[in-house]
Parts: C-alpha cells; sequence; structure tokens
C-alpha cells in the first residue's frame, strides 16, 4: 500500500473516531437534556393534578375534565396521591398502573423527599407534596413521545452526517496527502535521474528548514561524497595502471633486451639488477596500495593496543635506517615527565609505524643533508610529534595537493616515488582521532605536526 494510501485512511481514520466521539457527546448530551427537561415538566404536571384534586376531592373522571382544561406541557399523566401511611386517595388510571407504588417506594419517598423513576420507556417522579399543613405522596409517570421522536431525528441526522462527512474526509485527506507528498514525487523523479554518468546532478531543495528539505540536503551531501568517491576511484584506477605500467614497462624491455642476443657476464648482470629495481618498486608501490586499503578500514576492525610514543618512534627510525642506511634521525624529549600515558596513545602498532616511516623518509628525501628531527612532547590531552628537515620546502600549491592520493610535486619527479605515502600517513592519523598539519617554505624546510590524543 502506498504512504498516499496509508496517510490518508489514517487522517480519515483518526477524523472519523473524533468525529464520531464528537457525535456520541452531542447525542449523550440532548439525552440528559430531554431526561431532566421531561422529568421537570412531569414534576409540574403532577404537582397541578395533585393541587386540583386536593382543592376539589373529585372523582377520576372529573379529575380527567378538570385536567384536560387545566395541563400545562404532557399529555396522557399517570398520576397518583397518597396520604404518608399509604392509603391511595386517587388514581387516574389504576388499571395500569404504571407506577406500582407499594410501602418501599412510600418509605423511600418520605425520606427523600423527591425521587426519579426509570420504568420500562416511561419516567416516573415520586415526591412529598405539602398542602394545608400536611404532607401527601404524589407519584406521576408518562412517556416522553415527543422528545424520543426528537432523538430519534437527531440520530438519522448525525448518522446521515457522519457518512457524508467521513466520504468528504477521505477526498479531501487523500487530495491533502497527494499535494503534501508530491515534493517526495519529485525528488524521486529527480533522483531515478542520478545514475553514474550523471553524479553530478542533485535533488531540488525548496525549503531547508522542513523535513523534505533536510532529506534532499542529506541526500545531496551524500551524493557530493559519492562524487568524491567515484573520482577518487577513477583517479585510483588511472595513476595505478600508469604507475605500474611504467616499472612493467621497463622490466619487459630489459628482458626483451637480454633475449635478443648474447651478452656478457656484467650485461646480463645489469640487466637483472635493473629487473630487481623495476620490481622493488613495483613491491613498493604494492604495499603502499594495501596499506591504503587498510587505512580505510573502520576502527572496529583494526586492532588497538596502548603504545609508547618513544618505542613506535625508535622503531619508525630502525625502519628507515634499515632501507635508507645514510639518512639520520635525530629523537628529542622537549618534556620531561613521570606520568608516561602523556606519552601513550591507543592505536595500531602496525598503522603508525608506518605513518611515521613515510613523514620521515620524506624529511630525509628532500633534506640537504638527509637527516629529520622528530620531537616528542605532550599538551593537555594530545601527545605531539613535530618532523623537522632543513631541505627544499614546498610551495602552497604544493602544501594545498601534499595530501591528496598520487600527487607528487614538481620537485618530487627528480626523487624515487608514487604519490602514496603522505595521503597514506594522513588517513592513519584521522583514523586514531589525530591531526596533521604541515609548515612550509621554499627553501626553508618542512615541519609536520601530529596531534594524538594520548591515554
Amino acid at each position: 500500500m502506498k504512504i498516499r494510501t496509508t496517510l490518508t485512511l489514517k487522517y480519515t481514520g483518526v477524523t472519523a473516531t473524533v468525529f464520531l466521539i464528537c457525535m456520541i457527546l452531542i447525542y449523550w448530551v440532548s439525552e440528559r437534556t430531554r431526561s431532566n427537561t421531561f422529568f421537570h415538566d412531569l414534576k409540574s404536571e403532577a404537582i397541578t393534578k395533585a393541587h386540583l384534586f386536593l382543592n376539589n376531592r373529585a372523582d377520576a373522571a372529573t379529575m380527567q375534565s378538570i385536567y384536560t382544561n387545566n395541563k400545562q406541557f404532557i399529555n396522557e399523566v399517570e398520576v397518583a396521591v397518597y396520604t404518608t401511611d399509604f392509603r391511595m386517595l386517587y388514581h387516574d388510571a389504576i388499571q395500569n398502573d404504571i407506577v406500582k407504588e407499594n410501602r418501599e417506594m412510600i418509605r423511600q419517598i418520605l425520606q427523600k423527599k423527591e425521587i426519579e423513576l426509570h420504568i420500562g420507556k416511561y419516567q416516573g417522579i415520586g415526591m412529598v407534596y405539602p398542602f394545608n399543613g400536611k404532607d401527601y405522596i404524589v407519584t406521576a409517570a408518562a412517556y416522553d413521545g415527543y422528545g424520543y421522536q426528537n432523538l430519534e431525528e437527531l440520530q438519522n441526522t448525525l448518522c446521515l452526517l457522519f457518512v457524508a462527512g467521513l466520504s468528504m474526509l477521505f477526498g479531501a485527506g487523500y487530495l491533502l496527502a497527494r499535494t503534501s507528498l508530491k515534493p517526495i514525487r519529485d525528488i524521486v523523479s529527480e533522483a531515478e535521474r542520478i545514475t553514474a554518468s550523471e553524479i553530478s546532478r542533485r535533488l531540488p531543495v525548496k525549503n531547508r528548514n522542513d523535513e523534505l528539505g533536510e532529506l534532499s540536503t542529506t541526500f545531496n551531501s551524500l551524493l557530493e561524497r559519492l562524487e568524491v568517491s567515484f573520482n577518487a576511484q577513477k583517479m585510483f584506477v588511472s595513476n595505478v595502471s600508469h604507475e605500474m605500467r611504467t616499472p612493467l614497462a621497463a622490466l619487459t624491455a630489459e628482458l626483451d633486451l637480454a633475449l635478443q642476443k648474447e651478452r656478457t657476464p656484467e650485461q646480463y648482470r645489469d640487466t637483472l639488477n635493473n629487473a630487481l629495481r623495476d620490481a622493488h618498486r613495483m613491491a613498493k608501490l604494492t604495499d603502499g596500495l594495501l596499506n591504503l586499503a587498510k587505512a580505510d578500514y573502520s576502527k572496529e576492525r583494526i586492532k588497538m593496543q596502548e603504545i609508547r610514543l618513544d618505542e613506535l618512534l625508535l622503531d619508525a627510525r630502525s625502519v628507515i635506517l634499515r632501507a635508507h642506511p645514510s639518512y639520520k634521525v635525530e629523537l628529542i624529549f622537549e618534556q620531561e615527565s613521570d606520568d608516561d600515558r602523556l606519552i601513550t596513545v591507543r592505536g595500531n602498532l602496525y598503522l603508525l609505524t608506518i605513518a611515521f616511516s613515510n613523514l620521515i623518509e620524506n624529511n630525509c628525501k628532500y633534506a640537504a643533508n638527509q637527516s629529520s628531527v622528530v620531537q616528542i612532547s605532550f599538551w593537555k590531552e594530545w601527545a605531539v610529534i613535530r618532523l623537522s628537515d632543513n631541505g627544499v620546502g614546498m610551495s602552497e600549491t604544493e602544501k594545498q595537493h601534499l595530501f591528496t592520493l598520487f600527487y607528487r610535486g614538481e620537485k618530487e619527479h627528480t626523487t624515487e616515488g608514487h604519490g602514496i605515502g603522505m595521503a597514506l600517513a594522513q588517513k592513519i592519523i584521522h583514523l586514531h582521532d589525530g591531526r596533521i598539519n604541515v609548515h612550509s617554505a621554499e627553501g626553508k624546510g618542512t615541519t609536520f605536526i601530529v596531534e594524538l590524543p594520548h591515554v
């Protein structure tokens, strides 16, 4: 069932329920008013008839004649007059005897002074009526034909109004739901036009302050993230194919050249060394891509542990020096503390080692003396690591794109690399709820500032 139909039925059901309750209340109030009014009129008729009898002491036939000329409100009222010791003085319809008075009823009337009776379809009343210094018991009963006829007409009118109103409510609810859901139909229609080839399309936002506006805005934000992901994926595939093609082409060319004719052992050795270098380059590129994929994992999928930063940086230093014995890495503690927690972070040892190895390697690669100075300090809830070099520095454009995947600056074309290391380091730092900033100027070196929350 469509939302439009569901909303219409719910709206009609709720409104119909309220409508029905109101009609029941109207009928109930009308019935109460009729009953109270009839009791009041019945009392007046009973007093009138009792007064005529006690004044004239006439028989029933004479009383009926006198009463017919003096009645005020109700036709065919049965009235009886008794003494307080249950002696009947007058009854104008003893053969019918609607009230059926008895001693218990007389006693109750004497005690309460006035009672109201419901006898089948009849309403009755019993009361103490004082006359000439004596108390008399007067009972009266009658059928409110006029009142019940009005109630029946009211009931028929209310039922007709309910059916007609329900039909009108359903129609109005359907139109209202259709109008209210039109923006959703527009959103669905526009969303159906969005494809991978037209990912730049966006949903219309007519009012940012209502729920549909918030939905469209949220969906547009999702589309923006998807567009960024798609573009990154395209760039990733393009760059990977380009980066892998170069060493593969070089490797193939070297081997083809070696097989064209007989060569000396030295020439074969040079060919194998070149092939090995290209293979190492592809292996390094593959490792970088695998690590980049790991850095995209959610926290729940990564094993976390408490890690001392000094030990972590020593491990990263060892990794760099094993790969590049000519590099120099100096570790400096700027602040002394007896609390090891200030330099202890919670993270993944493997990923953090990769991140800091990449940053240290970047320092050494572009430093004049192939060195990096690593300083450890702490501030509030952060452990702070500064990695500095005295190298060529970066331009503003290079700083803006430093952490872009596969981006390589103008100076990097003279050095070996794939444009993965800095993007990978940033992803890993962010994965650990950290922050990374770079300060650099051309000819003045580069400083990376990494902040990680300590335990």
